[in-house]
């Protein structure tokens, strides 16, 4: 059962990414304020739901949010300053543009770091414990796909509209006879022998 707040009567934004273990394409991160009565029996870390239920649920929190943000930092912008500190940098973004600015921020993960202004608490697995990290998940991961698709009509070789741009074998069979495009992270490794990122 997801928590509805961290602390009582304090606006809280919670904040997640997706795309972090990716070899091509941008990570996405979400900001998401919700009302104190909000609930949805379909509300989960996104990584857990169906693809319909992502969609079903992405409609829901928009529509119903207080507020809410998507940002993306590039390929290029992670391959400049290592995945860590882009995925910071996506939440950072997508909280400096909510129409309301939170009293706290609640990060999915046991670290962040950023310039705002504003107290947060790091919550590991934090997309299945509390729902505004779990909202901000489903629009992460649901605008990622999105625009992964969007680019697999340029580049249908890796098949992205399928892989979104993770790990598999039949993607990084796909470099090793095409090579990389150019929303490829550089810095990555896309051998085949390697399976995993992590």
């Amino acid at each position: 059962m997801l928590r509805a707040y961290y602390q009582y009567n304090t606006i809280e934004a919670g904040c997640d990414e997706a795309g972090r273990g990716c070899l091509a394409g941008p990570v996405f991160a979400a900001s998401v304020i919700l009302p104190p009565e909000f609930e949805h029996p379909l509300l989960n870390d996104s990584k857990q739901m169906t693809e319909r239920n992502r969609e079903l649920l992405r409609d829901i929190i928009c529509r119903e949010a207080v507020a809410w943000a998507v940002e993306m930092i590039t390929a290029e912008e992670i391959d400049r300053v290592n995945i860590l500190n882009a995925s910071f940098a996506a939440m950072s973004a997508a909280v400096s543009k909510l129409k309301i600015r939170p009293d706290l921020l609640l990060i999915d993960g046991n670290r962040f770091k950023t310039s705002l202004d504003i107290p947060y608490q790091c919550v590991v697995k934090g997309d299945a414990t509390f729902m505004s990290i779990a909202a901000a998940s489903v629009l992460a991961k649901t605008f990622r796909d999105d625009w992964m698709r969007a680019i697999d009509r340029e580049y249908p070789q890796y098949g992205w509209a399928k892989n979104k741009g993770y790990p598999t074998r039949e993607h990084r069979l796909a470099i090793a006879q095409y090579g990389m495009s150019p929303y490829h992270r550089r810095t990555f490794n896309h051998t085949v022998d390697q399976l995993s990122l992590f």
